[in-house]
């Protein structure tokens, strides 16, 4: 069973920083894109930041500058440090990996989800 848990969301004040991480478990081969989503209220879910396997990062145009997403191989885990937050960016924000796995005689590679954690950036 795949599963990806993340962690690190909370209240921050504008200005402030937090980091959010995901942890991909399960019967993973490997973990290929690896990125961060986030849905406002009455919103519709937005990409955040991408990371490929390889390291090569894309952003939404509102956070560039602001946050960087990273990985760990080695655990398939993706973290995104952001920065000088903004009340704009009070969100749910979800993981998301495109992963490989199951075993030898049945390996697929499929679209995960995370839970969600929220983000409140509020004085």
């Amino acid at each position: 069973q795949v599963q990806l848990v993340e962690s690190g969301g909370g209240l921050v004040q504008p200005g402030g920083s937090l980091r959010l991480s995901c942890a991909a478990s399960g019967s993973i081969f490997s973990a290929n894109d690896m990125g961060w989503y986030r849905q406002a209220p009455g919103n519709q879910r937005e990409l955040v930041a991408v990371i490929t396997s390889l390291g090569s990062t894309n952003y939404a145009e509102s956070v560039k500058g602001r946050f960087t997403i990273s990985r760990d191989n080695a655990k398939n885990t993706v973290y995104l440090q952001m920065n000088s937050l903004e009340p704009e960016d009070t969100a749910v924000y979800y993981c998301n990996a495109d992963l490989t796995s199951g075993s030898v005689w049945n390996i697929k590679r499929n679209r995960y989800w995370g839970q969600g954690t929220q983000v409140i950036v509020s004085s």
